[in-house]
């Protein structure tokens, strides 16, 4: 790029503080370099606050001099410069930064227990999200409005159909052995009652299976099991694994939920679960005109409060009493201490991403008509909502009504985090687009270690993708040693398109390898690594496989989908993949 030759200095800081501090310098240090930059270009300049982890070469940093010298000016630390060399210069500096920040690695014990710890003490203080009756019936006005005009659309909740959903368990129970759980929450009984859902027959009655299911009262339910996942090296992700029944019976209002709010005009395109490009577009178009902000929270599931979440269904008295039937009421912490939970729920429930959205969109229309001095009326509403789009926790508004938002955002118990909301300047984040004067500057993460054998499949599969992104982005000696470090356990990648879902590398010319002519298909052909779900034998039987069965129906017929036919005598391993050498098409 237009920046001065790299400095020998800069590798050598690089070596010396890797040696120095460890991996810590590249996995925590060096983001936080690239967080100072995104809040210097939000500010205008860089000040006293900016870059303290690094030696100073006037206002700026010394580390990366050539890049820094292109966006601010020494003296000052005011931004300076041309555009286009500001855009290179801001996206080269991100790359080097965020490189390392999504490497799989294992927290240190410290950073693990604050987390939990923090978990614990937001759980402690959740109550104090009620803020008075005032503004607790204004909410509730404005959710019997929205919401009560979007939820009368839902189908009925007694007709709904349960499913079983592709992650862990309270229990340990995985696959085919969820559908023959023994443990059934009396709870769940009036809006799922298990001799219909559980085994999908009255015949069951008088079986053995349905003798040895144990209807569990309130009071001895599992609870949810919380564990730390891998996020980053700053800290993991929490999240609560929910028991086999209560997962069950949210999938089926999931099911039913999630389309209608997809679909429904007043949030259609802008509460979204399954279309990211909405918030990432708009993030690019925000990042060059400067009219929208993007706001993003910190534990954002885990500040949503049960009672205030609940009053969104006030309208839907069924939905309501179902949605509460299969929200687990405690949570048990890995040291075994048990927690009453007063969220609704943690990442982990199948109700926590919808849920929270709603939310999330009902106090973002709040403000919004709040600063407007609008009046709580379905025109009124429906006139602010098109100013809102929420993906998760991912919130895009107006950057003219930022600051009351985040306000209302925090006064209901949510926790904005400002180094990761962007409503001044030219720089936006949202769902995984970072975005700086209209131009992408999304760095590729490696996320994975080279591995020392071909048993590492999935970290082999992730470091061929990262290869290709670095290619395509015109780092291509970063691309080279990757792919050489790639070959040396699979052997030569063949080129190929970017459909083909076998591993092989992508390239600027429009060719692929190609070493075989199948006259059965009439086709080119490669032999190539191809990545394959790990099976495990999982016999079902009895009432437990008519259910399966009956449900695997009934996707069939709604979606169209290829269903496996030995679904009944192996399941795969979630997560679990190997790479086998096959013939395929190379594009």
């Amino acid at each position: 790029c237009v920046a001065c030759p790299p400095d020998l200095r800069d590798i050598q800081t690089v070596m010396s503080r890797v040696k120095d501090e460890g991996i810590s310098f590249l996995t925590i240090t060096l983001p936080s370099l690239g967080s100072d930059l995104e809040q210097a270009l939000a500010s205008g300049g860089i000040d006293s606050t900016h870059f303290r982890s690094f030696r100073k070469y006037g206002k700026a940093p010394a580390f990366l001099r050539g890049f820094f010298s292109l966006i601010f000016n020494h003296g000052t630390g005011g931004v300076s410069g041309a555009t286009d060399e500001i855009t290179v210069a801001v996206e080269c500096i991100r790359q080097l930064a965020y490189a390392f920040k999504k490497l799989k690695l294992q927290c240190t014990r410290k950073r693990v227990n604050n987390t939990l710890q923090s978990f614990t003490e937001i759980e402690q203080n959740i109550s104090s999200a009620i803020t008075g009756d005032q503004e607790t019936a204004r909410y509730t006005a404005v959710c019997d409005i929205l919401w009560g005009s979007v939820l009368g659309n839902l189908p009925n909740v007694y007709t709904l159909i349960p499913k079983h959903g592709p992650g862990a368990t309270a229990e340990r129970l995985s696959g085919n052995r969820k559908f023959t759980a023994v443990r059934w929450h009396d709870r769940l009984e009036r809006f799922f009652p298990m001799l219909h859902n559980r085994f999908s027959s009255e015949t069951a009655y008088n079986s053995k299976e349905f003798e040895n299911v144990t209807i569990v009262e309130p009071e001895d339910e599992q609870p949810v099991r919380v564990i730390p996942v891998p996020k980053t090296l700053k800290g993991p992700r929490i999240i609560a694994i929910e028991p086999v029944c209560m997962q069950y019976a949210q999938q089926a209002i999931a099911g039913a939920l999630v389309p209608l709010l997809e679909s429904h005009p007043i949030t259609r395109g802008h509460v979204n679960f399954t279309d990211q490009s909405v918030n990432q577009r708009l993030a690019m178009i925000a990042s060059r005109n400067g009219k929208m902000a993007t706001l993003d929270l910190s534990s954002a599931s885990d500040r949503v409060p049960l009672s205030l979440s609940m009053r969104m269904f006030d309208k839907a008295p069924d939905y309501q009493g179902a949605i509460f039937a299969c929200r687990s009421r405690r949570a048990e912490m890995p040291d075994g201490t048990l927690l009453h939970l007063g969220k609704f729920a943690s990442m982990g429930s199948a109700l926590c991403f919808p849920i929270e959205a709603m939310y999330f969109y009902t106090l973002c229309i709040m403000a919004l008509l709040e600063e407007q001095s609008l009046p709580v009326t379905y025109s009124s509403i429906k006139k602010v909502a098109k100013h809102v789009y929420v993906y998760g926790d991912d919130i895009i508004v107006p950057t003219t009504s930022a600051t009351i938002v985040i306000d209302t955002l925090q006064k209901y118990h949510c926790k904005v985090n400002v180094r990761k909301s962007f409503f001044t300047g030219y720089f936006r984040e949202s769902c995984g687009q970072d975005a700086f004067l209209g131009e992408d500057v999304t760095p590729t993460y490696i996320r994975e270690c080279i591995p020392d054998d071909r048993r590492n499949a999935s970290a082999l599969i992730s470091l061929t993708k990262t290869c290709n992104l670095l290619y395509l982005r015109g780092y291509w000696k970063a691309a080279s040693y990757i792919k050489d470090a790639c070959e040396k356990t699979l052997g030569a990648l063949p080129i190929v398109g970017d459909r083909c879902g076998a591993l092989g590398l992508l390239s600027y010319q429009s060719r692929v390898s190609a070493k075989r002519w199948n006259r059965e298909y009439q086709r080119l052909e490669i032999k190539a690594w191809i990545p394959t779900p790990v099976h495990r034998s999982d016999v079902l039987a009895g009432y437990g496989a008519l259910t399966k069965c009956l449900q695997t129906l009934e996707r069939r017929v709604s979606t169209s989908i290829s269903i496996d036919e030995s679904h009944l005598v192996s399941t795969p391993r979630h997560g679990a993949v190997t790479l086998k050498r096959r013939w395929t098409v190379p594009y």
